[in-house]
């Protein structure tokens, strides 16, 4: 495994995914009456680096495997990538340190592509070059929480010109969330560091920020995705599509009582040439909404043609969003075709519970886009389609 010599310059729930309601969304998996909540099934962040380190030597140099930053208490932070192809797919896994399916999804689709001689598989490498960032908030992620572990004073330590700012940032958490107490070891919501301008330096009156205005960049993980992403964009010219894996409270398919296995989107800004996005307009010319609305049908549609089952289960997660300071909404200004998934439950409402079949849900979709990147399907899909998927429904139908 190599270890690459990261620089950082010190110069997205997505809001508790995005307001988790206060009651408990019915009985179905998750429910306290049904288990208890240990996550230790998943790969921790020790595990991680062995099985990122068998993938690439079982792959003889396919998947090439490297540390491209650390987070704040110093974990490495890995990127794995495979294929040779000039259209670039990124995913990223676990920003939210007790979202954990997305990692186990990242290595299973690692393992596929690094080992597979079907003709299928080699046909797909030579078109893309898929590059994934597979639990990239390890700190959260070893605390089982949604925040990282860094405290405000350690921001002001590395952008001292924050001192005197109106902070911390909005994001900070120091209390009680999802019962997590943060007053010990406070730390952010990464996925709201994040500014699509990618080369933008801390300033004190951007602080403290809030929802619908974009990051800063103050964590040494966001630091890391935006590099790496920076990166990609100097070696290919464009990002072309960025994937997120993130989980969401326990809802239901719009109009029925069935519980929501996974939901999807592809807005989280308004559109640069429309009104309510006219603050974006020195974006206009990179974004891109068709094509993400393309990318996420063909999750959609890989997951629906599983047959009558929970794989059907699939909804469009809330629209209407103005969330610059995402990974996703600054990296879909940039130009990228863009896709959320949600998994339903975090750790500590689900535990390990129907995780072989949400695992096997975010392979489905994740495995979709892919191929219809490699082989242009995805351009073929008709956008408008994407309307029509169910929308996500907090309370069952009757």
């Amino acid at each position: 495994m190599k270890k690459k010599v990261f620089t950082v310059v010190s110069t997205l729930a997505l809001c508790t995914s995005l307001a988790m309601p206060a009651y408990a969304a019915g009985n179905h998996p998750g429910t306290p009456d049904q288990q208890n909540y240990n996550s230790s099934g998943f790969t921790d962040y020790e595990q991680l680096g062995k099985k990122l380190e068998k993938i690439e030597q079982s792959s003889q140099g396919r998947v090439d495997v490297e540390v491209v930053g650390q987070s704040n208490n110093g974990r490495d932070i890995h990127q794995a990538r495979v294929g040779e192809g000039d259209r670039v797919i990124l995913i990223e896994s676990e920003i939210h340190g007790n979202e954990k399916t997305g990692t186990e999804a990242v290595l299973n689709l690692l393992q596929h592509l690094g080992s597979s001689n079907s003709p299928e598989v080699k046909s797909l490498l030579e078109e893309v070059t898929l590059v994934t960032l597979p639990k990239m908030n390890p700190d959260a992620s070893e605390l089982d929480r949604r925040g990282n572990a860094m405290s405000w004073n350690e921001v002001l330590q590395d952008f001292p010109q924050l001192d005197g700012a109106d902070g911390p940032t909005w994001n900070y958490y120091s209390s009680s969330l999802q019962g997590d107490d943060y007053s010990s070891q406070p730390g952010f919501d990464v996925n709201r560091d994040f500014n699509p301008d990618l080369d933008y330096t801390p300033e004190p009156e951007d602080v403290p920020g809030s929802s619908s205005e974009p990051g800063w960049y103050i964590t040494p993980e966001a630091q890391t995705v935006r590099d790496v992403y920076k990166g990609l964009e100097d070696e290919f010219g464009k990002v072309d599509v960025f994937v997120d894996l993130h989980h969401q409270g326990l809802y239901y398919v719009e109009g029925t009582s069935e519980p929501v296995t996974l939901s999807l989107s592809g807005q989280f800004v308004p559109d640069p040439s429309s009104e309510e996005g006219a603050k974006y307009a020195e974006y206009d010319d990179n974004y891109d909404y068709d094509f993400s609305r393309q990318l996420n049908l063909a999750a959609y549609d890989a997951l629906q043609s599983m047959g009558n089952s929970p794989f059907d289960n699939i909804t469009l997660y809330s629209q209407g969003l103005d969330l610059p300071g995402t990974a996703l909404g600054s990296f879909a200004l940039n130009g990228s075709g863009t896709v959320l998934f949600e998994v339903t439950g975090q750790t500590q409402s689900m535990g390990q519970k129907k995780k072989g079949m949400l695992v096997k849900a975010v392979e489905t979709g994740l495995q979709a886009i892919i191929a219809g990147v490699a082989d242009g399907s995805v351009n073929e899909l008709d956008p408008e389609r994407y309307e029509d998927i169910p929308e996500t429904s907090y309370r069952p139908g009757i």
